[in-house]
């Protein structure tokens, strides 16, 4: 009798709820049907909206229904209005003309506890926290100060990686021969090593020591950080039609719960290490913070630098590990610009020293390849969510405010009107005087000012490791068939199927690589 009556509760609950959010949804619906000026939109559900058109992965869901209602278009996601921008000349608009009036972030309940209540650098909406938290990032680590002084720390965890790549090979080859090709799975190498650079950068040390494969806290960070950005844009349908927690369909936002307490211990962790080691910890992020923090408490409170550690943690990992990922992907699968990509650095560099920095200047058909990867493959398929602070008119529309705005960066750049053979990887796109008026039509990083600031970093680290990797070893794919290239869900668009490869030391730098 009481579980007869426990279910009648909560079925009357339920109609409840439902009743409520059709009535909600239907006076939005009428009220955004009164704006006569909006975008073209597909036929939409009670309830959810436009959702059932949106698969996994979204970018080519969203880029299916442009094609058909026009690069601009008005979705429901549950209640929430949507504007899917697919068209450089609107981004623009977007991001010039009306940039403060899209400044603002979407602040989805998913990833509210692990951005620090929306604090993060990312998800923070526009206004004096943003600014703060920006300007003390782009300072402290991202400046090109910074970044020239923290050469040393990407150099050697490049070098360290390619000593894990020569130490297994080395010890194999007595037995196989100088002509035997190791096989590496490199996606695990290339994040640990994202990782340690941006670690070190902040804390002065490695994330978990030497032996990173046996250390259980990188492991958990680095799903943590997968989750992140699988969720990060809008991936969860809880966000858009929270009654779907009643029925238990919450098990990845607990998830990004339990990232979020490992996120805060962590953090605390490193701030008192510093405060415990004082002078020994020098030119690091969080050093220089505690150092500012005793003139300025309350700029650079412990809150505010665990917020930044978060931050740059969560940006500076997954997107460069990804973005190297594909370039090795794709230059396996055409090995005649691996070749060519090798002549250059062959010609350039030599085989007396590794890859630097400073030698990127000297090498532009590797900063084609690379400018090419970020074409087909961005960091993010489509942009952090932004959202109208304001009514805004773009294009001939009227976009109301509390719109959230997708800008789909990989249709953009497959975008056949500005781009020839757009599905191609062709580098020689960017060379010479092609790369100017090429590279502006791409935003790998975002437009205007909530562009990523962490451009810089990310395009010296990416040059570094992919130099790097092509002067030290020859690469051969795993058998005669092309690398699969299928797209795994989330914001930063990573390979379905990690990335396994054949390699062996060149000859010529045999040398430089027994002596690392």
């Amino acid at each position: 009798m009481h579980v007869t009556m426990a279910i009648l509760a909560y079925q009357s609950i339920f109609l409840s709820l439902a009743v409520v959010l059709f009535i909600k949804m239907l006076l939005s619906h009428i009220k955004l049907n009164k704006n006569k000026m909006l975008p073209p939109s597909p036929p939409a559900l009670p309830l959810i909206g436009h959702l059932h058109l949106v698969k996994k992965p979204r970018h080519e869901s969203l880029s299916r229904i442009s094609k058909q209602y026009g690069p601009a278009t008005f979705l429901k996601f549950g209640s929430r209005p949507v504007l899917v921008i697919s068209s450089y000349s609107l981004v623009e608009q977007c991001f010039t003309t009306n940039d403060i009036a899209f400044a603002d972030r979407a602040n989805l309940p998913a990833v509210k506890q692990i951005t620090f209540d929306y604090k993060h650098i990312g998800t923070a909406n526009y206004g004096l926290h943003w600014r703060n938290v920006r300007q003390i990032a782009v300072t402290e680590v991202l400046s090109p100060q910074r970044l020239h002084t923290s050469i040393d720390i990407r150099a050697g965890e490049v070098t360290d990686m390619v000593r894990q790549l020569f130490k297994p090979w080395n010890a194999s080859a007595g037995s196989k021969g100088s002509n035997y090709f190791q096989k590496v799975e490199l996606k695990t190498k290339l994040f640990e090593l994202s990782l340690n650079v941006i670690m070190t950068m902040i804390a002065g040390k490695r994330f978990c020591g030497d032996n990173l494969e046996d250390c259980e806290e990188t492991k958990r960070f680095r799903e943590g950080v997968e989750e992140f950005f699988s969720m990060g844009g809008t991936s969860n349908t809880e966000d858009f039609l929270p009654i779907l927690k009643l029925f238990g369909m919450a098990k990845a936002t607990k998830k990004l719960n339990r990232l979020a307490e490992l996120n805060k211990e962590m953090t605390l962790k490193l701030i008192d290490e510093h405060r415990k080691e004082g002078a020994q910890k020098k030119n690091t992020m969080i050093a220089n913070l505690l150092e500012q923090q005793k003139e300025n408490p309350e700029k650079y409170n412990d809150y505010i630098i665990q917020i930044l550690i978060v931050s740059l943690l969560q940006a500076g990992t997954d997107t460069v590990s990804n973005t190297a990922e594909w370039a090795m992907t794709l230059l396996l699968n055409n090995p005649d610009i691996l070749k060519k990509a090798s002549a250059e650095i062959d010609a350039h560099v030599g085989n007396k020293r590794l890859v630097q920095e400073s030698d990127m200047p000297n090498l532009p058909y590797l900063q084609c390849i690379i400018n090419e990867v970020l074409r087909l493959y961005p960091g993010g398929a489509i942009l952090l969510p932004h959202k109208s602070r304001e009514n805004v008119s773009l294009g001939g529309y009227e976009i109301p405010a509390g719109t959230i705005l997708l800008v789909n960066t990989y249709q953009i750049h497959r975008d056949p009107s500005l781009w020839k053979v757009p599905t191609k990887f062709k580098p020689d796109r960017f060379e010479s005087g092609k790369l100017e008026s090429n590279k502006q039509m791409m935003i790998p990083f975002g437009m205007g000012r909530r562009r990523c600031p962490g451009e810089a970093l990310a395009m010296r680290e990416i040059g570094l490791i992919l130099g790097t990797l092509i002067q030290c070893f020859d690469w051969k794919r795993i058998g005669d068939e092309l690398v699969d290239m299928s797209e795994g869900p989330g914001l930063t668009l990573p390979k379905a199927v990690p990335l396994e490869a054949l390699y062996c030391p060149r000859l010529a730098m045999m040398d430089i690589l027994s002596a690392i």
